[in-house]
Protein backbone atom coordinates (compact mmCIF):
# COMPACT_ATOMS: atom_id res chain seq x y z
CA UNK A 1 0.00 0.00 0.00
CA UNK A 2 3.16 2.42 0.71
CA UNK A 3 4.22 1.73 -2.06
CA UNK A 4 1.35 2.36 -4.33
CA UNK A 5 0.87 6.07 -2.70
CA UNK A 6 4.32 6.38 -3.68
CA UNK A 7 3.98 5.84 -6.78
CA UNK A 8 0.73 8.32 -6.98
CA UNK A 9 2.94 10.79 -5.48
CA UNK A 10 5.68 10.58 -8.19
CA UNK A 11 3.06 10.89 -11.00
CA UNK A 12 0.95 13.54 -9.45
CA UNK A 13 2.96 15.66 -7.10
CA UNK A 14 6.74 15.01 -7.98
CA UNK A 15 6.78 15.01 -11.72
CA UNK A 16 4.76 18.73 -11.76
CA UNK A 17 6.50 20.16 -8.91
CA UNK A 18 9.89 19.27 -10.71
CA UNK A 19 8.55 20.46 -14.19
CA UNK A 20 7.37 23.70 -12.60
CA UNK A 21 10.55 24.17 -10.45
CA UNK A 22 12.86 23.85 -13.63
CA UNK A 23 10.65 26.34 -15.59
CA UNK A 24 10.66 28.87 -12.50
CA UNK A 25 14.71 28.68 -12.07
CA UNK A 26 15.41 28.10 -15.56
CA UNK A 27 13.29 31.61 -16.34
CA UNK A 28 14.64 33.44 -13.53
CA UNK A 29 18.24 32.19 -14.18
CA UNK A 30 17.63 33.12 -18.14
CA UNK A 31 16.21 37.01 -16.79
CA UNK A 32 19.14 37.55 -14.41
CA UNK A 33 22.21 35.80 -15.20
CA UNK A 34 23.47 38.29 -17.58
CA UNK A 35 23.77 40.65 -14.66
CA UNK A 36 24.79 38.13 -11.78
CA UNK A 37 27.47 36.44 -14.00
CA UNK A 38 27.24 32.54 -14.52
CA UNK A 39 28.93 31.87 -10.88
CA UNK A 40 26.42 33.79 -8.66
CA UNK A 41 23.58 32.43 -10.75
CA UNK A 42 24.70 28.96 -10.70
CA UNK A 43 25.04 29.46 -6.85
CA UNK A 44 21.30 31.09 -6.89
CA UNK A 45 19.26 29.06 -9.22
CA UNK A 46 21.12 25.65 -9.54
CA UNK A 47 21.91 25.24 -6.66
CA UNK A 48 18.56 25.12 -5.10
CA UNK A 49 16.95 23.53 -7.99
CA UNK A 50 18.90 20.69 -7.53
CA UNK A 51 18.37 20.57 -3.78
CA UNK A 52 14.48 20.83 -4.08
CA UNK A 53 14.16 17.72 -6.56
CA UNK A 54 16.51 15.70 -4.41
CA UNK A 55 14.28 17.07 -1.42
CA UNK A 56 11.13 16.23 -2.78
CA UNK A 57 12.37 12.72 -4.50
CA UNK A 58 12.95 11.60 -0.59
CA UNK A 59 16.68 11.80 -1.23
CA UNK A 60 19.20 12.29 1.15
CA UNK A 61 23.21 13.22 0.26
CA UNK A 62 26.61 12.96 2.72
CA UNK A 63 29.54 14.56 0.93
CA UNK A 64 33.12 13.33 2.67
CA UNK A 65 36.67 14.81 1.70
CA UNK A 66 36.08 18.41 1.44
CA UNK A 67 39.24 18.75 2.87
CA UNK A 68 41.04 17.68 -0.71
CA UNK A 69 39.42 20.58 -2.01
CA UNK A 70 41.27 24.18 -2.68
CA UNK A 71 38.44 26.94 -3.43
CA UNK A 72 40.95 28.58 -5.21
CA UNK A 73 41.93 26.00 -7.27
CA UNK A 74 40.47 25.39 -10.52
CA UNK A 75 40.45 21.28 -11.12
CA UNK A 76 39.10 18.95 -13.97
CA UNK A 77 36.83 17.08 -11.99
CA UNK A 78 35.83 13.73 -12.70
CA UNK A 79 32.75 11.66 -11.46
CA UNK A 80 31.53 8.20 -11.83
CA UNK A 81 28.11 8.17 -13.65
CA UNK A 82 24.94 6.10 -12.45
CA UNK A 83 21.50 8.19 -12.91
CA UNK A 84 20.16 10.92 -13.96
CA UNK A 85 20.29 11.59 -10.42
CA UNK A 86 23.91 12.57 -10.49
CA UNK A 87 23.05 15.68 -11.91
CA UNK A 88 20.90 16.90 -8.86
CA UNK A 89 23.56 15.49 -6.60
CA UNK A 90 26.73 16.76 -7.76
CA UNK A 91 25.03 20.54 -8.53
CA UNK A 92 23.41 20.42 -4.91
CA UNK A 93 26.00 19.17 -3.05
CA UNK A 94 29.51 19.21 -4.55
CA UNK A 95 29.61 23.01 -3.21
CA UNK A 96 32.04 23.88 -6.54
CA UNK A 97 31.68 26.47 -9.26
CA UNK A 98 31.05 23.79 -12.39
CA UNK A 99 31.08 23.98 -15.95
CA UNK A 100 28.95 20.75 -17.09
CA UNK A 101 30.73 18.89 -20.31
CA UNK A 102 27.21 17.33 -21.44
CA UNK A 103 25.43 15.90 -24.88
CA UNK A 104 24.61 17.93 -27.54
CA UNK A 105 20.77 16.87 -26.68
CA UNK A 106 20.42 18.61 -23.27
CA UNK A 107 20.58 21.70 -24.86
CA UNK A 108 17.62 20.90 -27.10
CA UNK A 109 15.53 20.50 -23.31
CA UNK A 110 13.39 23.84 -23.55
CA UNK A 111 14.23 26.54 -20.78
CA UNK A 112 16.65 24.01 -19.01
CA UNK A 113 18.76 23.80 -22.01
CA UNK A 114 18.88 27.70 -23.00
CA UNK A 115 19.65 28.07 -19.05
CA UNK A 116 22.50 25.71 -19.30
CA UNK A 117 23.96 27.90 -21.63
CA UNK A 118 23.60 30.78 -20.08
CA UNK A 119 25.46 29.13 -16.67
CA UNK A 120 28.36 28.74 -19.38
CA UNK A 121 28.45 24.40 -19.18
CA UNK A 122 29.65 23.26 -22.29
CA UNK A 123 27.63 21.07 -24.68
CA UNK A 124 29.55 18.14 -27.18
CA UNK A 125 28.32 16.55 -30.19
CA UNK A 126 29.76 13.27 -29.34
CA UNK A 127 29.06 12.03 -33.10
CA UNK A 128 31.54 15.35 -34.32
CA UNK A 129 34.59 14.82 -32.43
CA UNK A 130 36.46 17.57 -33.75
CA UNK A 131 33.09 19.91 -32.78
CA UNK A 132 33.48 18.62 -29.34
CA UNK A 133 37.14 19.46 -29.06
CA UNK A 134 36.10 23.10 -30.03
CA UNK A 135 33.41 23.62 -27.71
CA UNK A 136 35.77 22.28 -24.91
CA UNK A 137 38.56 24.57 -26.04
CA UNK A 138 36.45 27.82 -26.17
CA UNK A 139 35.22 27.08 -22.79
CA UNK A 140 38.89 26.98 -21.68
CA UNK A 141 39.61 31.26 -20.53
CA UNK A 142 36.00 30.37 -18.19
CA UNK A 143 38.09 27.66 -15.91
CA UNK A 144 40.34 29.57 -13.84
CA UNK A 145 40.09 31.06 -9.95
CA UNK A 146 38.26 28.34 -8.84
CA UNK A 147 35.73 27.32 -11.51
CA UNK A 148 36.48 23.74 -12.60
CA UNK A 149 35.38 22.02 -15.32
CA UNK A 150 33.61 18.87 -14.55
CA UNK A 151 33.19 15.25 -16.64
CA UNK A 152 31.79 11.66 -17.10
CA UNK A 153 34.37 10.19 -18.22
CA UNK A 154 32.77 6.77 -18.51
CA UNK A 155 31.06 8.56 -21.44
CA UNK A 156 27.24 7.36 -20.29
CA UNK A 157 25.90 6.34 -17.43
CA UNK A 158 26.79 2.48 -16.81
CA UNK A 159 24.26 0.25 -17.29
CA UNK A 160 24.74 -2.09 -14.20
CA UNK A 161 25.98 -0.23 -11.63
CA UNK A 162 29.56 -1.29 -12.20
CA UNK A 163 32.37 1.48 -13.36
CA UNK A 164 33.16 1.40 -16.83
CA UNK A 165 36.64 2.20 -18.79
CA UNK A 166 37.49 5.68 -19.00
CA UNK A 167 37.49 7.93 -22.15
CA UNK A 168 40.48 10.34 -22.74
CA UNK A 169 38.98 13.39 -23.10
CA UNK A 170 38.81 15.11 -19.60
CA UNK A 171 42.51 14.07 -18.85
CA UNK A 172 43.60 15.42 -22.04
CA UNK A 173 42.04 18.54 -21.43
CA UNK A 174 43.68 17.97 -18.00
CA UNK A 175 47.02 17.98 -19.30
CA UNK A 176 46.47 20.58 -21.62
CA UNK A 177 45.88 23.41 -19.32
CA UNK A 178 47.92 22.04 -16.64
CA UNK A 179 45.21 21.33 -14.05
CA UNK A 180 45.09 18.84 -11.45
CA UNK A 181 42.43 16.12 -12.17
CA UNK A 182 39.79 15.77 -8.62
CA UNK A 183 38.34 12.31 -8.69
CA UNK A 184 35.08 12.30 -7.25
CA UNK A 185 33.30 9.16 -5.72
CA UNK A 186 28.77 8.99 -6.43
CA UNK A 187 27.39 5.59 -4.59
CA UNK A 188 23.78 5.23 -4.57
CA UNK A 189 21.86 6.75 -7.14
CA UNK A 190 22.15 3.97 -9.35
CA UNK A 191 19.65 2.42 -7.20
CA UNK A 192 17.33 5.98 -7.27
CA UNK A 193 16.34 5.20 -10.80
CA UNK A 194 17.85 2.29 -12.49
CA UNK A 195 18.40 2.37 -16.70
CA UNK A 196 15.77 1.63 -18.77
CA UNK A 197 13.46 2.73 -15.72
CA UNK A 198 10.91 4.76 -14.45
CA UNK A 199 10.08 3.92 -10.57
CA UNK A 200 11.86 5.87 -8.25
CA UNK A 201 13.78 4.67 -5.05
CA UNK A 202 14.42 7.07 -2.46
CA UNK A 203 17.95 6.23 -1.23
CA UNK A 204 20.89 8.00 1.06
CA UNK A 205 23.49 8.91 -1.66
CA UNK A 206 27.17 9.44 -0.78
CA UNK A 207 29.95 11.79 -2.27
CA UNK A 208 33.70 11.06 -1.64
CA UNK A 209 35.83 13.99 -2.82
CA UNK A 210 39.37 12.11 -3.17
CA UNK A 211 42.54 13.34 -3.14
CA UNK A 212 43.34 15.29 -6.80
CA UNK A 213 45.68 13.99 -8.92
CA UNK A 214 48.36 16.31 -9.91
CA UNK A 215 48.61 17.83 -13.47
CA UNK A 216 51.27 15.74 -15.85
CA UNK A 217 53.03 17.15 -19.08
CA UNK A 218 50.96 16.69 -22.13
CA UNK A 219 51.81 13.96 -23.77
CA UNK A 220 49.99 10.65 -24.81
CA UNK A 221 52.02 8.90 -21.64
CA UNK A 222 50.89 11.71 -19.49
CA UNK A 223 46.88 11.35 -20.45
CA UNK A 224 47.17 7.88 -19.91
CA UNK A 225 48.70 7.36 -16.09
CA UNK A 226 45.79 10.25 -15.61
CA UNK A 227 43.35 8.69 -16.52
CA UNK A 228 44.37 5.10 -15.16
CA UNK A 229 44.94 7.04 -11.51
CA UNK A 230 41.34 8.32 -11.77
CA UNK A 231 39.71 5.29 -12.21
CA UNK A 232 41.93 3.22 -10.29
CA UNK A 233 41.42 5.94 -7.19
CA UNK A 234 37.47 6.08 -7.82
CA UNK A 235 36.92 2.42 -8.20
CA UNK A 236 39.25 2.01 -4.86
CA UNK A 237 36.71 4.52 -3.46
CA UNK A 238 34.02 2.70 -4.06
CA UNK A 239 35.09 -0.82 -2.81
CA UNK A 240 36.08 1.36 0.52
CA UNK A 241 32.66 2.74 0.85
CA UNK A 242 31.12 -0.81 0.48
CA UNK A 243 32.97 -2.06 3.30
CA UNK A 244 32.15 0.74 4.81
CA UNK A 245 28.82 -0.12 4.66
CA UNK A 246 29.41 -3.64 5.17
CA UNK A 247 30.57 -3.05 9.01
Amino acid sequence: MLRLLFIAYVWLAFVPLVVLSTLGFGLACLLTAPFLGPRAAGRLYAVPWARLGLMLSGVTVSVDGREHVDPRQSYVVVANHLSLFDIWVLYGYLDLDVRWVAKQEVRRIPVLGAACVMLGHVFIDRSHPDKAIASIKAAQDTIRDGTCMLFFPEGTRSRNGRLQPFKKGAFKVATEMGLPVLPVMIQGTYEILPPDSVALHPRHVHIGILPALAPQPSTERGVDELMWAAHARIEHGQTEDKLANLA
